[in-house]
């Protein structure tokens, strides 16, 4: 018995001091752990904002004014002053067809007018002596009118044997050359004038009643590195039915780097919806991971919190899961905090 009970107090006596030796190892490993220094820190509250989607949709640069030049009449090509690449003016003369037929017709169409005339003028007069009647200087003026017409008719055609510029502008295709057979529809040069550009843009057919003519709208030119802005001028009333698309043409400032046929980039806003939106300094990046630290308000602390997010806009990054609306999140020094750092509100 008295065994039993110096055995007991034994045991008693071992755990009392392993119990005491645990506490006071404990006790240092608390006092050696280092103190996380204060970092100075903006913040800002996570809010729940408005944000519409951007829809791209492509386009190329035209000019605003351009022309495809024809004959009406069919003839030999005499003169072609102009190349590719040509700058012409307003009026310029542009092509020359052979006229020697058309000539041939005017000078016969004016000496029938000329003949037409001297006959009414003399039936006139005879009928004021009496020696004529008033049918036959009717018949004479009949003739006269249609001798007028056609060599009216005759001088048109001589005009357009000479094909001038419609508006100042670049010539940018040449297909005809000196010598060829121009014929009524038949292309022989093209013209523009690049001093005023627009973007024609096929829009999707569900976008189509979002965009009005006077809207501006983002328009991107990845070839010159430049953003600008346009106002669309033209809206097509209807979506064509196989492309379910409706070109739309925005006019945009010309530039020094803007070329004829270069693609852009239009953006469209679609619908909106609300999300979480913050900074995008507020978002620290590590590997895989995204990283946000909230601000224990209480203890004012950093708490380290995985986040997911979206789309940025405008410098702001939008936030899927990990946060909601109306916390505080630090927005500078990410790299220098730790979960549970003290911090330094800056107001």
């Amino acid at each position: 018995m008295n065994l039993k009970r110096i055995v007991f107090g034994a045991l008693l006596l071992c755990g009392v001091a392993i119990l005491s030796a645990c506490k006071g190892q404990d006790e240092h490993t608390k006092s050696d752990a280092p103190l996380l220094p204060t970092i100075a820190v903006e913040v800002e509250k996570v809010q729940d904002e408005l944000v519409r989607s951007r829809i791209e949709v492509v386009g190329t640069i035209e000019a605003v004014e351009r022309a495809s030049i024809s004959s009406r009449i069919s003839g030999q090509i005499i003169e072609l002053p102009v190349v590719l690449g040509s700058k012409v003016q307003k009026g310029d003369v542009l092509i020359k067809i052979s006229a020697g037929e058309i000539s041939a017709k005017v000078i016969q169409a004016d000496a029938q007018l000329s003949q037409a005339r001297r006959n009414l003028a003399r039936e006139q007069k005879l009928q004021k002596q009496g020696a004529s009647t008033q049918e036959t200087v009717k018949s004479l003026t009949d003739v006269t009118r249609i001798a007028e017409a056609a060599y009216k008719e005759a001088q048109t055609m001589l005009d357009y044997t000479t094909i001038t510029a419609p508006f100042s502008g670049t010539i940018t295709n040449k297909i005809a050359n000196t010598g060829d057979l121009a014929s009524p529809g038949k292309l022989l040069l093209q013209i523009e004038n690049s001093d005023e550009l627009q973007v024609l843009a096929q829009i999707p057919e569900a976008l189509l009643l979002k965009v009005r003519a006077g809207d501006i709208l983002s328009v991107e030119i990845p070839a010159a590195g430049l953003l600008l802005t346009g106002e669309v001028a033209e809206v097509a009333p209807a979506a064509n039915p196989m492309s379910r698309t409706a070109p739309v043409k925005i006019n945009i400032e010309s530039g020094p780097d803007l070329r004829v046929g270069q693609f852009a980039r239009i953006g469209l806003e679609g619908t909106g919806e609300s999300t979480l939106m913050l900074v995008e300094s507020a978002v620290l990046f590590k590997g895989q991971m995204e990283i946000v630290f909230v601000v224990d308000e209480k203890e004012k602390i950093a708490r380290m919190r995985l986040v997911k997010t979206g789309a940025s806009h405008d410098g702001e990054i939008e936030i899927i899961s990990g946060l909601e609306a109306g916390e505080i999140v630090v927005v500078s020094n990410l790299d220098k905090l730790q979960d549970g750092q003290p911090l330094d509100i800056k107001q």
